[in-house]
C-alpha cells in the first residue's frame, strides 16, 4: 500500500459508514471520525499492518485547532526529480513542488511539499502532494521516523494553503517491518514540537516480508 494514499482511502470509508468528511457536527467530530475510520480499516483489511486487537495501541493527541495553520505558498519552478531515502535502504523519486511558510507561536516555519514521480503518472493521484516532517516530539511522544500529511494541489488557493497537523499520521514502518517509508528530508526537520496528530504506537512491532 502507498502510505500517501491513506487520506483518499479513508475518506471513502467515512462515506461508507455514513460520516462524510467535512459534514460531521464539529471540527473535533471530523477528526475523531477519521481516526475511528482508520482503526476500522486496519481491523477489516487483512493486508493492513495491524489487526483489530492492535488498534488499541494507536494513540493521538487531542484535537487542537491551533495546529490548523494557514501558510503562504511559493510554487517551485524547474525543479528536477531527486530521490528521498526510505526506511529499507532504498529510495523513491520525488520533485519539490512548493514551499509553505507560516508562523507558529510567533516563530517562522517553512516546509517543503513534494510530488511523487510515480503517483504523478497516475491520473487519479496527479494532484497529490506529500508533506513528510519531523519535529521536537519524535522518538519520545511520536514515531522516531517522522510523520506524514497528505495534501492536494487543489488545496492551494490564491497562494494560500491550510495545513492541519491534526491530520499527521505515522508511516506503516511505525507498526511493522517490511515497508518502504520515505524518510523526511532534513529541510522538513522542525525545531518546534508539533503536539497534534498521531502519537507513538505502543504495541508490538509486526514483521512483514519485504516487498522486492
Amino acid at each position: 500500500m502507498v502510505f500517501s494514499l491513506r487520506i483518499a482511502h479513508l475518506c471513502f470509508i467515512l462515506s461508507i459508514v455514513g460520516i462524510p468528511l467535512g459534514m460531521a457536527q464539529t471540527y473535533r467530530d471530523n477528526i475523531l471520525a477519521f481516526r475511528e475510520a482508520k482503526a476500522a480499516n486496519f481491523a477489516e483489511d487483512p493486508g493492513a499492518p495491524l489487526s483489530a486487537a492492535d488498534t488499541g495501541y494507536l494513540h493521538y493527541y487531542d484535537p487542537d485547532s491551533t495546529y490548523r495553520v494557514q501558510a503562504t505558498v511559493e510554487l517551485l519552478i524547474n525543479e528536477q526529480p531527486f530521490r528521498i531515502p526510505t526506511s529499507d535502504g532504498t529510495s523513491k523519486e520525488y520533485v519539490r513542488y512548493a514551499k509553505a511558510r507560516f508562523r507558529f507561536h510567533g516563530e517562522p516555519v517553512e516546509l517543503t511539499l513534494y510530488r511523487s514521480v510515480a503517483l504523478f503518472a497516475d491520473s487519479a493521484y496527479r494532484n497529490h502532494l506529500f508533506l513528510p516532517f519531523t519535529d521536537g516530539t519524535n522518538g519520545e511522544e511520536t514515531y522516531g521516523g517522522g510523520r506524514y500529511i497528505d495534501l492536494s494541489t487543489a488545496d492551494i488557493r490564491n497562494g494560500q494553503l491550510v495545513i492541519d497537523f491534526n491530520d499527521a499520521y505515522n508511516p506503516y514502518c511505525a507498526y511493522s517491518s517490511g515497508y518502504r517509508c520515505p524518510v523526511p528530508p532534513a529541510e522538513n526537520n522542525l525545531s518546534i514540537a508539533i503536539r497534534a496528530g498521531e502519537r507513538r504506537y505502543t504495541g508490538p512491532l509486526k514483521e512483514r516480508p519485504s516487498n522486492p
